[in-house]
């Protein structure tokens, strides 16, 4: 039997589909070919047309039955990972009423950092570990407030996901997990967030059924098998956001582990067995895909908007795409550690959680025209990023988070070795590298909420280590030189 995944990001959506026995990738497919559009419609805005999802999700799926040549009725189970903190909005017949509000738009702050000083800071950080900040329900605040006539047509609100999931079987469903990310879940209470519900004005029924992690949560229907090339009646038994999903993905369940992602934003995530939280909530904690009411798993989240983006926006504008992404690491590695003093920092994606929900741009500082080249902005470039990890994970560290050891795909950013060096040496942890992804996660994921594995351990048997970068202690000071004048140049900006 073989086990689907999907993963729906903001530059594409990939399907792949695992052979449940060997636990490997047979095949993967993703679309578009080109980054998906984010439309920001004014500054700090970012939207995604949901069916724009699934018009690229249905050519994924298309490809990847072709390429593997298997058929429907033997895959076991489809698994769902998404974009966090999205917002999606339907009426009673199901029609999308507005492109989602997506995770890196900025718009709802200010409602949210309301909402956490009328509710009060202790009470929210009790229940809800967080700041309602800029997460989902603070996004819907904004609807109701600035589109009243479209808000009162609202019958669901979903996240990604959960709207992926309604399109393959019509049913309208969500997870406390996925409840959590948007600041929806009471942890104190153990139920859904009554206390926000009723601050901003909602109705409860907005709120979906509510199902677990881990289990069959519907199935395809006839309308989306049609379409899709896959078999009625094929289960859907797993769902979670990418960051989760993507510690799930690389056995990442246990409190003390962490995992990292160094896509178009960067993330580095830390499971607890104790409720945690920033005071400030610069970084973030969400219910991790294997929490329960007796058993807490906590995932502490530092989110950096501008990662992936940032060495896109170089590749296309600084190297007018005449380098590949290998090209540009190379000339990276041919340049000293500090890039000859040379700072960029990566925060022109939104505001930013980890900076308190500043938007201070990205700013690049002691440039020198006779003295630095493309190759040093393109290694300050990947410094910046991995100081920005280092400049949350210190902050995580602030609450008992403490790496040594992260766990990553070797993928996106981590195939650079210089992000890779940098980050092991400035932080001190081992960086181990795996042969994984979101979209193999996720059907792997499939496989235990359909009981196919009788445990995540069954399920990542096979999961493939590729490499390990330790920390080289010889360099530790120039690291730690380098970080410090990064971070004197961030001081100027956030203390303005």
């Amino acid at each position: 039997m073989y086990l689907l995944g999907i993963d729906v990001g903001s530059s594409s959506v990939k399907a792949s589909i695992v052979d449940g026995v060997t636990g490997k990738c047979v095949a993967s497919a993703f679309y578009p070919k080109q980054e998906m559009n984010i439309n920001a419609l004014q500054p700090g805005w970012a939207e995604q047309a949901p069916e724009l999802w699934w018009d690229n999700l249905k050519l994924a799926i298309h490809e990847v039955m072709i390429t593997s040549k298997v058929e429907p009725k033997t895959i076991d189970s489809i698994g769902i990972s998404y974009q966090m903190h999205g917002l999606v909005v339907v009426d009673k017949n199901r029609k999308v009423l507005r492109p989602s509000i997506i995770w890196c738009d900025s718009r709802a702050a200010v409602y949210g950092n309301q909402a956490f000083r009328d509710l009060g800071e202790q009470a929210c950080l009790a229940s809800l570990l967080n700041s309602p900040g800029n997460f989902t329900a603070s996004k819907l605040k904004w609807v109701k407030e600035n589109e009243p006539e479209l808000y009162s047509h609202i019958d669901k609100i979903m996240l990604p996901g959960d709207y992926i999931a309604m399109k393959l079987s019509g049913d309208i469903k969500t997870t406390a997990s996925g409840l959590s990310e948007g600041i929806l879940w009471n942890f104190k209470e153990n139920r859904v967030a009554v206390n926000l519900l009723d601050y901003y004005g909602f109705e409860p029924s907005f709120i979906p059924e509510i199902v677990p992690t881990f289990s069959v949560q519907s199935a395809v229907n006839a309308e989306a098998a049609a379409e899709l090339g896959l078999a009625e009646g094929t289960k859907i038994s797993y769902r979670a956001g990418d960051q989760p999903n993507n510690a799930l993905s690389l056995n990442v369940l246990n409190p003390g582990e962490i995992a990292t992602t160094a896509g178009t934003s960067g993330v580095v995530y830390g499971v607890s067995g104790e409720v945690k939280y920033d005071p400030l909530s610069r970084v973030n904690t969400f219910a991790h895909v294997n929490h329960t009411s007796s058993a807490t798993r906590l995932g502490v989240l530092l989110c950096i908007n501008g990662t992936g983006i940032l060495n896109s926006w170089l590749n296309k504008y600084i190297g007018s795409k005449a380098f590949t992404y290998d090209e540009m690491n190379k000339k990276a590695a041919s340049v000293a550690i500090g890039s000859e003093a040379l700072s960029i920092l990566p925060f022109g994606n939104g505001s930013e959680r980890v900076l308190g929900n500043k938007n201070i741009g990205a700013q690049v500082a002691g440039l020198g025209f006779n003295t630095h080249t493309d190759a040093h902005l393109f290694r300050a470039a990947q410094e910046g990023i991995v100081f920005s990890f280092k400049y949350g994970m210190e902050i995580m560290e602030g609450i008992g988070i403490r790496a040594q050891v992260i766990r990553a795909g070797k993928a996106n950013m981590f195939l650079s070795p210089v992000f890779r060096e940098t980050l092991a040496g400035v932080s001190g942890a081992a960086i181990e590298l795996y042969d994984t992804d979101g979209s193999v996660g996720a059907a792997r994921g499939a496989g235990i909420g359909s009981g196919y594995y009788s445990s995540p351990g069954e399920a990542f048997a096979s999961l493939q280590k590729l490499d390990t970068v330790n920390p080289d202690t010889s360099k530790k000071s120039q690291y730690e030189d380098a970080y410090q004048n990064w971070k004197n140049q961030l001081n100027k900006h956030i203390n303005i």
